[in-house]
């Protein structure tokens, strides 16, 4: 698969009423959200069975329902968390049984309204003593049988990506990514360049810090059906730091001629082996503010002054500069 530089991310689209929700969403605007991103070029769109408990899954499907074949970008969603519907706060379970996983498919192409999913993911390693090779194994098999067309890992670390490649290729890994989570930069990131496998990586604008439109108000105004008012990112010293870190960016965005968010999309698309970002948005509007990180080419000085940034905001951790 060819993809764009950037995707569509749905994660905040799932809606409330679950562990990481966003709060409540405006199905209507997401779906808008969705064509208008589609519409300006962009050909992925990453999903989780868990976002909004299927919820996310079945906006996306409403979107794409009446588009022509040859518009339909490819479609990316995960599976290996399991929720009780009894309790839909309760943080889900990581589940690699095969015969679970096995069921999570046929529920996602269920509500996706598709035959074939184009990439299917483990979103976390399993804790119910499956075996990485086990579950893996099972996801090269989907392959196998047509279910799925390519296969990867979601926050998995460098050891297990090597047992899974011993059994079979890894074709892409999601690991979290941006200005203020730099470690991937150093490991997995790494691993996968050298390995031939595509990285998509996730929370290029850390979930909403580095958009240039966050401040200690809205932060305040968190909900608490929004899980980012319980992290530590979005509160104290952690949000102050951030924040500076954005008043430090901002020059250079001017300097670029983009916004904020456009440019640290554009910084995590600079360090080699990122093959895309997935980027969310919960309205039209959001996307025209990060588009242009696609095609938008940093400098050494431009890196350079990211750096600085980074030094004087204190703001993070892992490698300042790609």
């Amino acid at each position: 698969m060819s993809i764009t530089r950037v995707g569509f991310g749905a994660w905040a689209i799932g809606g409330g009423d679950w562990a990481f929700a966003w709060g409540e969403q405006d199905d209507t605007e997401s779906v808008a959200a969705i064509r208008h991103a589609v519409e300006s070029g962009v050909n992925w769109i990453d999903t989780a069975a868990v976002y909004g408990l299927g919820h996310s899954e079945e906006v996306v499907a409403r979107a794409l329902k009446d588009l022509p074949a040859a518009d339909r970008p490819y479609v990316f969603t995960k599976g290996g968390l399991i929720w009780d519907e009894a309790n839909r706060r309760r943080q889900a379970s990581r589940i690699g049984d095969p015969a679970s996983l096995r069921r999570e498919v046929e529920s996602s192409l269920r509500r996706l309204g598709v035959e074939r999913i184009d990439l299917y993911q483990m979103h976390w390693p399993a804790e119910d003593g499956t075996p990485l090779e086990v579950y893996w194994q099972t996801f090269r098999d989907l392959v196998d049988e047509g279910k799925v067309r390519a296969v990867g890992l979601s926050n998995h670390d460098v050891k297990q990506l090597e047992a899974a490649e011993a059994i079979g290729h890894v074709d892409s890994l999601q690991p979290p990514f941006n200005l203020i989570r730099r470690c991937a930069a150093d490991d997995v990131i790494a691993w996968s360049a050298e390995h031939e496998t595509g990285v998509v990586v996730y929370s290029p604008m850390a979930s909403g810090l580095l958009t240039g439109a966050f401040d200690e108000r809205r932060a305040a105004a968190l909900s608490d059906d929004d899980w980012r008012s319980r992290s530590a990112e979005f509160t104290g010293d952690g949000l102050r730091r951030n924040l500076a870190l954005v008043e430090e960016l901002r020059p250079i965005a001017e300097r670029k001629g983009v916004s904020v968010a456009a440019l640290a999309v554009a910084w995590t698309l600079a360090v080699p082996g990122v093959t895309g970002a997935i980027v969310g948005a919960r309205r039209p509007s959001q996307i025209d503010g990060w588009l242009p990180a696609a095609d938008l080419e940093l400098d050494h000085a431009d890196l350079d002054d990211i750096a600085a940034a980074l030094t004087v905001s204190g703001a993070g951790s892992g490698p300042t500069r790609p």
